[in-house]
Formats: structure tokens, sequence, C-alpha cells
């Protein structure tokens, strides 16, 4: 910045001091028809115009440079952060808005930063100015130091409303994003449910009012372009009408006139930059609000104690679950997100009262939480790669130990060759098989204690059962907590937790639930039901 400041200052100075050379050639070699005085000036016009055009390079490298590296350093910021915030990301912000700060924002505050260097040398351009009009006439300085604060109280208004209209607008874009990604993201269902057009009117009328909030902002803008072109050369004639009328009263030489004129000229070159500065730091301001809104989302700190020595038992004081190392539990919630809820606890994602042992579950140090608590959600990512790659995670992918994790999720069908590619997000993939690609990831992992939302909500029957046996084997004399509704799960787990309204309303075995609670029985009949049918529909297409 302070570079391009310096770069800026010294091109304009040269382009301010070529006018005075002109003159000087005027006055002193052209006037008096002085040939041994005129060369001299002609040749500090010459040098001062090869300085001005080097500095001028460095000027515009210096920059662009500066517009690059500040929006790639915010890009970094932003990419760091959400690398910190991350599976707390999509629960505190939208994808639609960090695609639009990744996209959008980042340059625009880029762009915002030549105020520091151009806009600095626009201002220090005026000054001199200023300085070598008043040294030639003083009044035409006086115009000048009036004209420039005039034209600052005519854009500042525009200015204003552009900032108050381009929030809007910004809002509304990353709105508009989150949909689309949500639409995106969820075109594969739509396409099953028919719902493709509904939610393209959606959309369509969405962007339509976003477009309308971009008209509020472009109606001031496009005057502040006007105006920025525009004024600048107002000004130019009203300065060199009266330098004119000075020379035609023998107040000025002929070389004084055309120095005016030249000062004049350039000086519409710093008053339009400085307007567009205003422009720019407009929007710059909106974009930065944004970015620093997200960088202020809080990060979980990872520092903290050191974790229990051996696996102990995970409990959410919240809720009143436990989970004991060693056991298979499920859990049953009357709605699931209080099951998501529980398990986000004892997750530590965020900072609740949970404990692990005898120790607050917050106050241990993050890292090794990660390390033996493992936390596999219904929607969890699926990276773009080999499915070797992807079963194996963040260990070496061993061929034995990858194709046993996929047969305990019954993924065989999938895992002919481990070489298969598989696309972002498992785009190539059907629900079901990526769910079983979750759960064979997490089960590669192997954790301590795993801690799994609804691993079967998207598999067939006869393939539920599967899993269930093999995954109650699989994690023998390891800690699992699985929120469920499975009845093939739940005869399986050596204890139920029943939650009503978030709490535990009984604990036991899935028979002693049926027998002793009718709100569990007709809970788990009503699911049970539901899926019945929906495989019997499946049979009958």
């Amino acid at each position: 910045m302070a570079l391009g400041a310096l770069f800026g200052s010294l091109w304009f100075v040269s382009l301010a001091l070529t006018p005075y050379l002109i003159s000087q050639a005027v006055d002193r070699g052209l006037g008096p028809r002085n040939l041994s005085a005129l060369l001299p000036w002609v040749a500090a016009v010459l040098i001062l115009g090869v300085a001005g055009a080097g500095l001028g390079i460095m000027r515009h490298r210096s920059m662009t440079k500066l517009r690059l590296k500040a929006a790639l350093l915010t890009a970094d910021l932003v990419m760091t952060h959400a690398t910190r915030l991350g599976s707390a990301l999509p629960r505190r912000v939208t994808a639609g808005e960090v695609v639009t700060i990744g996209i959008s924002d980042v340059w625009t505050i880029g762009r915002a930063m030549n105020v520091g260097g151009v806009g600095v040398a626009a201002t220090r351009a005026c000054l001199v100015v200023a300085t070598l009009l008043f040294r030639t006439s003083p009044p035409l300085a006086v115009v000048v130091l009036i004209g420039v604060p005039v034209f600052a109280l005519i854009v500042g208004p525009l200015l204003g409303r552009t900032q108050r209209a381009g929030a809007r607008y910004r809002q509304a874009q990353g709105e508009l994003n989150a949909r689309l990604v949500d639409v995106l993201g969820g075109l594969r269902i739509l396409n099953g449910l028919g719902g493709k057009e509904t939610h393209l009117r959606r959309y369509e009328g969405q962007s339509a009012r976003v477009r309308e909030l971009g008209y509020r902002v472009g109606r001031p803008a496009g005057w502040i372009g006007a105006l920025g072109d525009g004024l600048p050369l107002v000004f130019l004639g009203v300065v060199t009408w009266l330098a004119a009328r000075l020379t035609a009263a023998g107040s000025l030489t002929v070389g004084e006139l055309i120095a005016v004129y030249g000062y004049t000229a350039m000086l519409v070159i710093p008053v339009n930059v400085l307007i567009f500065c205003g422009f720019d730091i407009t929007h710059g301001l909106v974009a930065a609000r944004r970015v620093t809104e997200f960088l202020r989302l809080p990060v979980d700190d990872p520092s903290g104690v050191s974790p229990p020595e051996e696996p102990a038992v995970l409990h959410d004081p919240v809720s009143g679950v436990s989970a004991a190392p060693g056991r298979f539990t499920a859990l049953v919630a009357d709605n699931p997100s209080d099951a998501v809820a529980v398990i986000d606890r004892l997750g530590r994602y965020g900072v609740s009262p949970a404990t692990w042992g005898s120790l607050l579950l917050s106050d241990i140090a993050q890292p090794s939480v990660r390390s033996r608590i493992l936390v596999a959600e219904n929607d969890a990512a699926l990276f773009a790669g080999s499915l070797r790659e992807i079963v194996a995670g963040r260990d070496e992918p061993d061929d034995d130990r990858v194709r046993a994790a996929i047969g305990v999720a019954v993924a065989g069908d999938i895992a002919a060759d481990l070489s298969r590619p598989v696309d972002w997000g498992g785009r190539n993939l059907s629900g079901g098989q990526r769910q079983r690609l979750r759960l064979a990831r997490a089960l590669h992992a192997d954790p301590e204690m795993l801690l799994a939302v609804e691993p079967t909500s998207a598999v067939d029957a006869h393939t539920e059962a599967a899993i269930a046996e093999r995954l109650v084997a699989a994690r023998a004399g390891r800690g699992t907590l699985v929120a469920t509704t499975s009845p093939v799960l739940l005869a399986r787990a050596g204890e139920v937790v029943y939650l009503v309204g978030g709490q535990v309303a009984g604990c036991g075995t899935h028979a002693e639930l049926l027998a002793g609670s009718p709100g569990y029985r007709a809970l788990v009949t009503r699911v049970f039901d539901a899926a019945d049918a929906a495989d019997s529909f499946e049979g009958d297409r």
C-alpha cells in the first residue's frame, strides 16, 4: 500500500509538473524565439515524460498486486476460519453465504484497498496542483480549493444511498445463493419428487427481487459514474474560462495560461480517482462487514485438559443420556432433532455441560476428543477420490482394513474395485450407497466411541438387518451410540434410551420398552409401519 501511494504520488507529481515545464518553454523559449533556452525545457519535458511513464507502470503494478494480495489474504482468512469451524460451519452460516464471500466479497475488498494507495496519491496531487496554481494565480487556486469539496458534497449523499442499498442487495444475494446451493445439492431428490419446476419458480421470483435491489444500487452508482466523468470536465471549463479572461486582461502570460489549463486538465484525473475511490470503499465496507461477521463466528477452543486415560462414560446432563464404553446404545426420540442435539453435545460441538468420565467435555482438548470420539452424521460430506481413499479417511489406505469396513457396512455392491472414482458429494452413487459409504468410513476410523445418526435410514429392510447384525459384532468392546428408530437396530442394542421432549423417559432393552412404554411402542410401531409401507411400494414398482 505504501509503495502504491509512493509511486502514485510521484506519477501524479510528474503529470502536474509537465504543464509548468511547458509554460517555461513557451515563455522563455518560444516567446522570445530563444532556441538555446527552449531546448533545455524541451529536454526536461521529455525526461519527465519518460519518468512519468515508468512511474505509471510501477503504480499500476503495485496497485494490482495490492488488490490481488488483499483479496487472496481475505480468502485465506475465510478458508482458514471455515476449516476451524469444521462441522459447526453449516450450523452457523449457509453455504450460499460462504460462496458469495468467496466469489464476490473478497474481490470487492481488494478493490477497496485502492483507497490506501492511489486514493492517498490523488489527495496529494490535488494539494500539489493547488500549490502550483497559487504560485501562478491565487484566485484560481482558491477556485480549485473550493471546487474539490463541492464535488464531495454532491457525490457524498449518493455514496450513502449506494452503501445502504448495497447492504440490502448483498443480504439478498447471499440468500439467493443459499437457495441455489440447496437446489443444486438436492437436484436428484427433486427429480424424483417432481419438484424441479416449483423450486425453479421460487428461485426466479427471488432472483427478480434481487434484481430490483440491484437496480436500486445501480441508480446512485450510475449517477456517481456520470458525475465522476462529468463534474471534473465542467470544473476544467470554468477554470480555463477564468484563466483566459485573466490572460486577456494581462494578468497571466500565454505560458501561464497553458500551465493553468494543464494543471486543471491533469486535476481531472485525481478528482475522478477520488470519486471512484469513494464508490469502491462504499461497496468495500458492505463486503467487509459480511466477511467480519463470518470471521466473528465463534470457534471451539482446541486447547484444554487431557482426556480420561481409559474409556469412560459420556453423559449429557441436559437430556440425561449416557453412552457407556463397550456398550451398543440406541437413542430413540419423539422429536428426531432432540436426538441430533444430544449427539452434538456428546460430540463436543459447541459448549455444553456434557461430561466424559469426571471431566467436563468442553474443557478437554478438542484434538483429544476428535481422536477418540467420532460423530458420524447422516449427511456428512463425501469428498471426491477413489473409493479406497474415501473409506480410509485420514489414514493411509490398507485394502484389507478398507474391505473389512465395507463388509460391515454391506457396501460390497460398490466396492468390487477399490480404485473406483467417487464424485464430490457421491453424486455418482445412490442415496443408500452414499449412506453405507459414510458408515464404512466411520467404521474404518474405529473410534473409541462412535456416535451415529440414522446410519441405515436410506437402505432396504434386508440390507438394514445385515448391517445391524454386522455393526453390533464389529463394535463389540467399543462404545457406540446410535440415534435411530430402526426396529432391527433397536432389537440388537444392549440398551435403548427413549427421549420425550428432549428428556430421558425410559431405558431398557427394546423388548422391555415395547412392553412397558406405550409411547415408545406407538413411536416404533408407527415408524415400522411407515417403513414397511415404503418397502411394499418399492416392491410394487
